[in-house]
């Protein structure tokens, strides 16, 4: 059993090239439609497979601008989260939380892509015992 993250954007073509750029992603198929929408482009990231969709208003297929947000944040983890975090940055992703160690034992960091998406890119540094991550949650959110 497998799960794959399935996204809408305004502007699939365009969400693809920048997936690409920003996290290296490989294209593997798409299937248009005769008005030239995208139903689904399938994506490989780090391994892991994404489809990416243009809006389909007129089946309640919305995209994060269509809705004021989203909800959902995409986690990748990478190897070495610098050059990732530093590579989405400058292909137009917006930071939302700085690349920086975080006392649940990740160098973590958000961005919003140009679609609305949130993406978590992170890099294991070390395992942190459950109590650790209780108290330090508790300091974060008191």
């Amino acid at each position: 059993m497998s799960i794959t993250p399935h996204i809408v954007v305004q502007g699939a073509d365009a969400a693809a090239s920048f997936y690409s750029e920003a996290f290296g992603a490989e294209e593997l198929s798409r299937i248009p439609v005769p008005d030239g929408r995208l139903m689904s482009v399938q994506m490989r990231i780090a391994g892991d497979q994404l489809h990416i969709a243009d809006e389909f208003p007129e089946m309640g297929v919305l995209a994060p601008p269509s809705i004021g947000g989203t909800p959902t944040v995409l986690a990748l983890e990478v190897e070495d989260a610098a050059p990732v975090f530093a590579r989405a940055v400058a292909a137009g992703a917006e930071i939302l939380q700085p690349l920086e160690d975080r006392f649940w034992g990740e160098r973590h960091g958000q961005l919003a892509d140009p679609f609305g998406h949130r993406w978590n890119v992170s890099q294991h540094l070390r395992d942190v015992p459950h109590d650790e991550l209780v108290a330090g949650a508790a300091q974060v959110f008191s």
